[in-house]
């Protein structure tokens, strides 16, 4: 014990001892990532690592080898490491590794001396099965129990002690199981609801069984239940679940059901809006009725989007004037339901209602505020803004521990850690010095930190060239003029897919900056014929930039060489695209994305071609106009940019 003590001690003086965090690192880079890599082949011992001790990322080295040989660390042994490592994330990785392993054997002295919270559900429910075994049981302990147990989802077999216990003490009253039952039913958990009904009267517990068996697949049984507010609210949450299948099916039981959920109830306008809802999403032949059928209280900013896209759909621009005219003030004076109200007015006839709509629209820099700005007349609205201090704030900034470790991590390839270690570094900061660690971690390359690190006010969203980075910014250029596209495209729909993080994969397994399949990108080289070098070889941004900008140029060719149809196909695929173009030929671009059926698609769409904009600011100053981009035209010209003065916007023209 006094050996491995003195073993933590030394390693704890050997960091403590490390140098200012100003010290170059680039240098030892190589040497500390090899390091890294034989932590984790198991070949990296304490001394190493005691040979790396100036080095801020030595403390992540030293969690790592001790996390391999935990049961060398005692309660004492592993509270002098955790003294020495002192705040850092890496520090609350040992300790919950070290809990995990005290909870599975049962040592709950041992996890109750180093339990901090926060933690996630499996070690509270240790923690409290801790102080449940030592006889620590409070007021505090059955609260915090309570908190696990109201849940809607299943909870980890960790907490199955803690409940026995609530249980035993007679906690779990027949009004907290069905607590615990209603939130699981309107969470679609059946199976929870089941483990809730398990200690209820006979007779509760068969109606609870029956309430999960609805929620599974509704049934006319439920004509039989009691007339109250719960049996009410199960069948709205089963038949919600139900038309998202089969909106048929849950208008049929909807109606059978009539005595249970009245026409004058919210649940009976819950359901409606979920068939209505389900229908138009697919553009069904009975969207319209299902529609009307709604009544308005029931309207959410979803189903007002759908009243407006279906007869849009069938181009009967009277009824989506109609429907735009029902919504609610704040969503009508959104920019985007601006810019279809000007659009749909100015297409029947009204030019001087549009005139104002237009304009007002146009103060928004997004998609359609660009596009309503060329219909205004008027430059694009961008006020960009720039990170600026006081030197003393960007020395508190670049000083920042974790700022530095989470700058090298993310160098060394480590994201997990570094993710840490940036939730760490801007913990507590002001807005001015997580603007600045935001700057400076896009300097580094870690790109996607603009998106999330930026502070969560409005004027954030100003810092346009921390939002829209521009790495790479060369063989963007270079391979966009090779396959005639322009610049701010590529630029655009690389920020959408990855947000310029070259070691970017999704959970489908596409790759690198452009976000490409492995078969597709072979197929994309195949046809260039190039030697295909690997799925491997997409994180490589001179891999994946040729290749990707290749596959958007033979997407736009296949679309008649329009660039928002071209755009769709990247994400949705080529068939979709086809299936849409033919259910809804005629329609003019604009209205043709907006009536995309999927969410993603249409969010992504019109990302990419406001994104093209704001890039085409980046490296021009000056935009190609929107629409012209929109619709294929080739025109020559310009558009400037322009911070809008403040003005109140105008309201929104009376209904017909």
């Amino acid at each position: 014990m006094r050996s491995l003590l003195n073993s933590c001690l030394l390693i704890a003086a050997i960091v403590a001892a490390s140098p200012a965090l100003s010290e170059p690192l680039d240098a030892r880079r190589a040497e500390i990532q090899a390091a890294f890599a034989a932590a984790e082949r198991g070949e990296l011992t304490l001394a190493d690592v005691a040979r790396l001790q100036s080095h801020p990322l030595s403390g992540w080295l030293e969690v790592l080898v001790r996390e391999r040989d935990l049961a060398r660390l005692d309660r004492e042994g592993l509270t002098a490491v955790l003294e020495a490592l002192g705040p850092q994330p890496a520090a609350n990785r040992l300790r919950t590794a070290w809990l995990r392993r005290a909870a599975a054997e049962n040592r709950w002295q041992d996890l109750l001396a180093h339990y901090r919270e926060p933690a996630d559900t499996p070690l509270q429910c240790a923690a409290l099965q801790a102080r449940a075994a030592t006889g620590s049981i409070d007021a505090a302990w059955t609260e915090a129990a309570l908190a696990l147990w109201l849940s809607a989802d299943s909870q980890p077999a960790a907490c199955d002690p803690v409940f026995a216990t609530l249980a035993q003490r007679g906690e779990l009253s027949a009004e907290r199981r069905w607590q615990r039952l209603e939130l699981a039913a309107r969470a679609g958990n059946a199976g929870v609801m089941r483990t809730a009904a398990r200690g209820l009267p006979e007779g509760e517990a068969a109606l609870a069984r029956d309430y999960a068996a609805f929620i599974e697949a509704p049934h006319p049984r439920a004509s039989g239940w009691p007339r109250d507010a719960r049996s009410r609210g199960i069948a709205e949450a089963g038949l919600v679940r139900l038309a998202r299948r089969d909106a048929g099916a849950a208008e049929r039981q909807l109606e059978a059901l009539s005595a249970l959920l009245p026409k004058d109830s919210r649940e009976h306008g819950a359901v409606r809006a979920a068939i209505a809802l389900w229908t138009a999403a697919s553009y069904g032949a009975e969207s319209a009725r299902r529609l009307a059928a709604v009544p308005l209280t029931a309207y959410d900013d979803a189903l007002h989007g759908w009243a407006v896209r279906e007869p849009l759909s069938r181009n009967d621009l009277a009824a989506a004037l109609a429907a735009i005219e029902r919504m609610p003030a704040a969503l009508r004076g959104t920019a985007q339901w601006q810019y279809f109200e000007a659009r749909l007015r100015e297409d029947l006839g009204q030019p001087e209602a549009a005139t104002p709509l237009f304009a007002a629209a146009a103060r928004s820099p997004t998609f359609h505020g660009f596009l309503a700005a060329d219909r205004a007349g008027t430059p694009y609205a961008l006020c960009p803004r720039e990170v600026s201090s006081e030197r003393r704030l960007v020395r508190d900034v670049e000083r920042n521990a974790a700022l530095v470790r989470a700058i090298e991590l993310f160098r060394i390839r480590r994201p997990a850690f570094a993710a840490l270690e940036w939730q760490a570094a801007v913990a507590g900061m002001d807005d001015a010095r997580r603007l600045i660690a935001v700057a400076r971690a896009v300097e580094a390359g870690w790109t996607d930190r603009a998106l999330f690190g930026l502070p969560a006010t409005p004027d954030s969203q100003a810092y346009y060239r921390l939002r829209f980075p521009l790495p790479h910014e060369s063989l963007i250029r270079r391979e966009a003029r090779r396959n005639g596209l322009e610049p701010s495209l590529v630029a655009a729909l690389t920020r959408a897919e990855s947000a310029f993080m070259a070691e970017a994969r999704s959970p489908a397994n596409a790759r690198g900056l452009m976000q490409l399949l492995p078969s597709t990108a072979e197929g994309v080289a195949r046809r260039l014929g190039q030697p295909w070098q690997g799925p491997d070889s997409l994180f490589n941004p001179t891999v994946n930039v040729p290749l990707g900008t290749a596959y958007l140029a033979q997407r736009i060719g296949d679309n008649g060489g329009l660039a928002y149809r071209a755009i769709a196909a990247y994400n949705a695929g080529q068939g979709a695209v086809q299936r849409w173009v033919a259910a809804r030929p005629a329609l003019p671009a604009d209205y043709w994305i907006e009536t995309i059926p999927f969410r993603e698609t249409r969010e992504y769409v019109p990302r990419v071609l406001a994104f093209s904009v704001i890039y085409d600011w980046r490296l021009e100053g000056h935009a190609r106009p929107l629409t012209d981009r929109l619709e294929g035209r080739p025109g020559s010209d310009r558009r400037d940019f322009a911070c809008p003065e403040p003005a109140a916007l105008p309201p929104s023209p009376p209904a017909n």
